[in-house]
């Protein structure tokens, strides 16, 4: 083939597919432009193939999506070329040539070159490879070899192992989405919900023989018209979604990536509203979809899965429902008409019958029907409102009952405002996931307290769970904390409204009633005093416990703040914040269990432990007091006792030092790295700190800046565990700390600027506006600053050098990291020790605000 023939084939392509782009957009048919561009590629393969050379004896196969003519813009082309079993040199040359004319058209080309033993031998071997074979369509060659391929590739198909392979390869690729079509970066394609659990469906009727469309799977009677035409409308949504990624991103990209969704949402047409982004207008249509998708995967093969066993007898399990085959099924075809509330006995019975594995098909059909018949009438009847709550009070199955609710549309109808937020989008860079199916995972998070044999991932909570007496009103709690997200306002205060008319109506008592109130209204706080505050001080437990007013309350919300935050994204969760919780609960037990408590008791109890541990190392009172006068009584309220007396025992000889004293050590709780730094007191001493942990790519969890009665900075930082590479020692890390952190304060050139790293992508096209927030301390001199902001590279460090600009001096700092999202917290005066006033306060502010909202503006 000529130079010039390839680059006119190459031409009409580029020209042919630009028209089927613009064809599309105006008549926005999905289904036409999947139809017209495999039509387009099979005409130039064909072409191409006939100028080859190639013998008859060789043929051309399109397999996989393009098999079955479903060729989206930038997917790629799979082919399959069937050769003979013993293939020429001549021909092996011909194959190499025609595939790099494939190359040199531009074409995404995903080949392979086998013979028919060495396809039905993979095939055998592999569902994947079977499933592409499956859907082979003839494009050229040997009409023959085609057919006999056809036949024999058919023959060995064996219905009942495909379908159990299938099945268990659905399973494997949802659990690379966390098992829920619900993130808020799906994969069109691949996520559960997406168009492969639709392709799935179509796999195992054909190889049941009930056909490979949806119209021969009505006229065979799997699916009914209803069905037929919701299916249709929801796969057309998703590949319209498909179709226009693609064209979006030039490429291959079935990510739906906040990189893509504010323009995909402008190019649909859709507008901001006050309640609504229009790119959460896009994702809850898309989330509509794979919730019907989900729902119709689940039935179908089920039904297909009972075509294939050997039919145990059904089983009576009451006056309206039997067990067959582990599914449980309903007796009557009009069951929850004459008495809706076998819905929720429907759910009961899977907790409390052995041996059930879930619903069958009929009685899912049956109960997505009963949908609505779940009216006012229905939420108002005691008996109604008595089952849900002992589904809820049951000792197994709560998670998957509740998870059924909503996936089946159940628990929207029950409790319309949970409704209101399925497939509600969270923008906060921390949730990865929709609000409702965070609430989903918040629950399961608790019921994984309840099982002993996973009692060693959280010792503590499992053994407060055990002893808990009514863990249904956590449940309840977790329904309800976010479910008054999307309205405006404060989402905790609105939703303990919802939940105080839900327990009400279903009659709990009032101490029940109380406490799930409270929750509601209260989830954020223990994390929030546990991220934001001095653990350290007896003042700030003491505030707490206040708070708590009983070691009950307590309780319940810290096993609810740990289910809380460990549902929000699989990277939030770390060892770190785990600390911070249990530390926080501990030690405010001890104050709501300890009547004598008060702040200076405390106090004097820490210092005398800290003597207590310092006497183990020979030295008495005499050899640290120096020390201690120094620091000074707000010292004590900062650092606990082991801290305290690891400092006292490195820095006695070293209290009127010129040279910086940089010592680091394994925190006491295994949880990162602890680095103290100890110098005479200088104004950039916290940027230049900041700015080298920043440069070396360690993350800092804490940091402590405290400045003693002779003006010296004794500053400490954690140095957070899973920032450490795993390939530097601990020894090593230490060393290079010490050595080189003392080295850039000791320097007199000026403090390095904060590096400008790259910028997530998430931050970049999702951006939360940067919010900065003042408090002022009680009974003190000290203003606590909130920064809220996208996280990045040398964020700490920008700070540091906007606070020394403006002449603010740091005495404490919390740094929250979640998911993409910080929420750092800063003690801060002015230089005079006193609050900032309002003009600096507002000078600031505007600083913090403007040039953090323009690092991201301006990145990449």
């Amino acid at each position: 083939m000529s130079i010039e023939t390839i680059k006119a084939w190459r031409t009409a392509l580029k020209t042919a597919q630009s028209q089927l782009e613009q064809a599309f957009f105006e008549n926005l048919n999905p289904a036409k432009l999947l139809k017209e561009h495999t039509k387009l590629i099979d005409q130039l393969l064909v072409d191409v193939w006939q100028e080859s050379g190639l013998t008859q004896e060789v043929c051309l196969i399109a397999v996989g999506g393009y098999g079955r003519e479903e060729l989206f813009p930038h997917s790629d082309i799979d082919l399959l070329i069937l050769v003979p079993d013993h293939v020429s040199e001549e021909q092996n040359k011909q194959i190499e040539t025609l595939i790099g004319v494939f190359w040199d058209l531009g074409l995404n080309i995903g080949h392979s070159v086998r013979s028919l033993q060495e396809c039905i031998d993979e095939a055998s071997d592999d569902a994947t490879i079977q499933t592409n074979l499956l859907e082979a369509r003839y494009l050229c060659g040997s009409e023959t070899t085609y057919s006999d391929f056809s036949i024999k590739i058919s023959q060995q198909l064996d219905p009942a192992s495909f379908l159990e392979a299938k099945i268990a390869e659905q399973k494997s690729r949802h659990k690379k989405s966390n098992s829920t079509g619900y993130n808020l970066e799906p994969n069109i394609k691949e996520s559960p919900g997406g168009l492969r659990d639709l392709h799935a469906i179509l796999w195992l009727a054909q190889s049941q023989g009930l056909g490979n469309t949806w119209a021969a799977l009505a006229k065979n009677g799997v699916i009914n018209k209803t069905e037929l035409s919701a299916i249709k409308k929801h796969e057309r949504n998703l590949n319209t979604l498909r179709i226009r990624l693609h064209y979006l991103a030039k490429r291959s990209e079935d990510r739906l990536l906040f990189d893509f969704q504010n323009e995909l949402a402008a190019n649909l047409g859709l507008k901001n509203t006050s309640s609504k982004r229009a790119s959460e207008q896009l994702m809850q249509s898309y989330y509509r979809s794979v919730r019907y998708i989900m729902v119709m995967n689940e039935i179908l093969t089920k039904a297909f899965a009972n075509a294939n066993m050997a039919n145990e007898p059904k089983t009576v399990v009451n006056d309206d429902f039997v067990a067959q085959n582990g599914f449980l099924e309903a007796i009557s075809a009009d069951l929850f008409e004459q008495r809706p509330s076998a819905i929720f006995e429907s759910f009961l019975l899977l907790q409390t019958k052995t041996g059930l594995t879930g619903f069958g098909p009929n009685l899912i059909r049956q109960i997505l029907d009963a949908n609505k018949l779940i009216t006012k009438t229905f939420r108002e009847s005691s008996e109604n409102q008595q089952l849900f709550l002992t589904i809820l009070k049951q000792k197994v199955g709560v998670h998957h009952s509740i998870q059924r609710m909503s996936r089946y549309g159940v628990l929207g109808q029950y409790i319309p405002a949970f409704g209101k937020i399925t497939g509600q989008m969270q923008h906060d860079l921390f949730h990865v996931y929709t609000v409702d199916a965070h609430t989903i995972n918040v629950l399961a998070n608790l019921r994984r307290f309840s099982k002993p044999e996973l009692e060693h991932e959280f010792p503590l909570c499992s053994e407060l769970f055990a002893k808990f007496e009514k863990p249904y009103l956590l449940y309840l709690t977790a329904i309800f904390h976010d479910i008054a997200k999307g309205r405006g306002g404060d989402h905790s205060e609105l939703g303990k409204v919802d939940a105080k008319r839900f327990c009400q109506a279903h009659q709990l008592p009032p101490e029940d009633t109380a406490l799930v109130v409270w929750l509601v209204e209260m989830h954020l706080q223990l994390s929030k005093v546990a991220q934001k505050s001095d653990l350290s001080d007896p003042a700030v437990i003491a505030e707490f416990a206040k708070l708590m007013e009983t070691e009950s309350r307590l309780t319940a919300l810290y096993l609810f703040t740990v289910s809380d935050v460990r549902g929000t994204s699989p990277t939030v969760w770390n060892a770190w914040k785990a600390q911070l919780l249990e530390s926080l609960f501990l030690e405010t037990r001890k104050v709501l269990n300890d009547k004598t408590f008060t702040v200076a008791s405390a106090l004097e109890d820490r210092q005398a432990e800290a003597a207590k541990q310092l006497k183990k190392y020979d030295l008495e009172a005499e050899a640290y007091q120096q020390f201690w006068d120094v620091v000074g009584e707000e010292y004590f309220s900062r650092y606990n006792s082991h801290e305290i007396a690891w400092q006292t025992r490195l820095l006695i000889p070293h209290v009127n030092t010129e040279s910086p004293i940089v010592r680091s050590h394994l925190n006491r709780e295994g949880k990162g790295i602890e680095v103290m730094v100890y110098a005479p007191n200088q104004q950039d001493l916290f940027a230049r700190i900041c700015n080298f942990f920043d440069r070396i790519g360690y993350c800092i969890g804490e940091a402590r800046v405290y400045t003693t009665s002779h003006d010296y900075a004794l500053n400490t930082f954690l140095i957070l565990e899973d920032a450490i590479a795993t390939e530097v020692s601990y020894s090593g890390l230490i060393k290079h700390i010490e050595e080189n952190l003392q080295e850039k304060i000791i320097t007199t050139s000026p403090a390095e600027g904060p590096i400008k790293g790259r910028i997530d992508r998430q931050v970049k096209h999702m951006p939360i506006k940067t919010t900065v927030t003042f408090e002022t301390e009680l009974e003190s001199n000290y203003q606590m600053l909130d920064i809220v902001t996208g996280d990045r590279p040398g964020l700490l460090a920008s700070v540091a050098f906007i606070f020394l600009e403006h002449q603010v001096e740091i005495h404490n700092a919390k740094i929250n990291t979640l998911g993409n999202r910080a929420e750092d917290t800063f003690l801060i005066s002015n230089k005079q020790d006193e609050p900032l006033s309002a003009d600096q306060m507002r000078d600031l502010k505007t600083a913090l605000e403007t040039r953090l909202n323009a690092e991201v503006a301006n990145a990449n």
